[in-house]
């Protein structure tokens, strides 16, 4: 599962929309510093999408997000693939035993699919609108999730990269042929095989 957090507040997201002729359509605009926060995690393989909505981004809030995941997928072993915030490292969390997490690359937020999942969001169902309150918000943001929690078609359609679920099935087919010693083999040679991440020096 790729997961990702997300900030939505009260200030409108003003786009071009439809309207019957001669009329120009009228929308209003709001800015106001309030916010709350989605955290999300899809499974690419199916498009199943686990979310929650909170106050906060920091190690609380995702203690509590990864409890929740583990409560919904009890039976499952999973892999959650996060960026490298601060508040998802490993030695502040109580990972839950059924959870395992692993970093992207720093500075790669291209890597991370869910980005898309919120893009969707924004440009479907938060463009031209104004909220009253916070809590009005949450409202159609609760709504918003839960519809996209439901549409698992359309979240695999968004989060279904190549590479991604390339990657899943070669992981697949390397267990299902291999014992464990030859598996740890094939992952050290792959390793060695990775480019390392090298500093660029500046020319002046």
């Amino acid at each position: 599962m790729f997961m990702d957090e997300a900030r939505f507040g009260r200030i409108s997201d003003t786009r071009r929309c439809w309207c019957p002729k001669p009329f120009r359509p009228v929308c209003y605009a709001m800015v106001s510093q309030e916010y709350t926060y989605a955290y999300a995690a899809v499974s690419v393989s199916d498009g199943h999408m686990d979310s929650l909505i909170l106050p906060y981004v920091n190690g609380d809030c995702m203690q509590i997000f990864l409890d929740e995941v583990a409560a919904r997928h009890m039976n499952d072993r999973i892999i959650m693939v996060l960026d490298g915030a601060g508040w998802h490292k490993k030695d502040s969390l109580a990972t839950p035993d059924n959870i395992r997490l692993l970093s992207l690359p720093p500075y790669a937020p291209e890597l991370n699919p869910v980005e898309h999942i919120w893009d969707e969001l924004r440009e479907k169902e938060f463009h031209n609108r104004v909220f009253d309150s916070i809590d009005s918000l949450e409202d159609h943001l609760e709504e918003a999730l839960c519809d996209m929690e439901q549409d698992h078609t359309r979240i695999r359609s968004i989060v279904a990269w190549p590479w991604i679920i390339n990657s899943v099935d070669s992981w697949k087919w390397n267990k299902a042929t291999t014992t464990p010693p030859e598996r740890a083999t094939v992952t050290a040679r792959l390793s060695a095989t990775l480019p390392s991440r090298q500093p660029v020096e500046k020319q002046y």
